[in-house]
């Protein structure tokens, strides 16, 4: 009787490990044999290292450092102008009534002023020169010609006339190759994950 339970469980016990077993999965590769050996060849995405160049005096490292603070503080909300500006632009194309659209663009005002309104109102000028660019960088088109499109031109000239007062220019482009240089450096370490 201890033989003939022995064996029923060496029997249950030897199809259960064979189930335990992990099933390896197989990866192809492309090879190369050189002398004898087989090297797998595998490709790898491009990386892009950035690195600041060596400050030559205490001023222009503690400039850059705040550059890189101001930029690291507003890019998310230039980032989100872009994804609304999308969405806003699918809402309104199918719409060509003028007081629908304008009804629209009043309620996503709203909506951005309550969920944005008072970080923004915190910024100094410095970083809202700096969202200026950005939004230009992300949309494609200058804070002004964004009001202008979404708001209307009177009330466009009215931010323009009222940020003209604290040294703000809607207009203002972006140049990444020449004085936004180092903005767009900034940002793309951001996007790389190197800051």
């Amino acid at each position: 009787m201890k033989k003939l339970l022995l064996i029923v469980l060496l029997l249950l016990i030897i199809p259960g490990a064979g189930a335990q077993e992990e099933q390896k999965e197989w990866i192809v590769l492309y090879a190369r044999i050189i002398d004898g050996d087989t090297i797998p060849v595998i490709s790898l995405k491009e990386l892009t290292v950035y690195s600041f160049r060596p400050y030559k005096t205490r001023r222009e490292a503690k400039r850059s450092t705040k550059l890189i603070r101001n930029v690291k503080r507003v890019y998310p909300y230039a980032k989100i102008a872009g994804i609304k500006l999308k969405e806003y632009e699918e809402i309104l194309a199918g719409i060509e009534d003028k007081k629908e659209r304008k009804r629209i663009m009043k309620r996503a005002e709203e909506e951005l002023d309550e969920e944005f309104g008072d970080d923004l109102r915190d910024l100094t000028f410095s970083q809202g020169r700096i969202l200026i660019k950005l939004v230009y960088r992300e949309t494609g088109a200058s804070s002004y010609d964004l009001v202008a499109e979404l708001r209307g031109k009177f009330r466009a000239f009215f931010y323009q006339a009222f940020a003209r007062l604290f040294g703000f220019n809607l207009k203002s482009g972006y140049d990444p190759k020449g004085e936004d240089r180092n903005i767009e450096f900034i940002v793309l370490m951001i996007e790389s994950g190197q800051l």
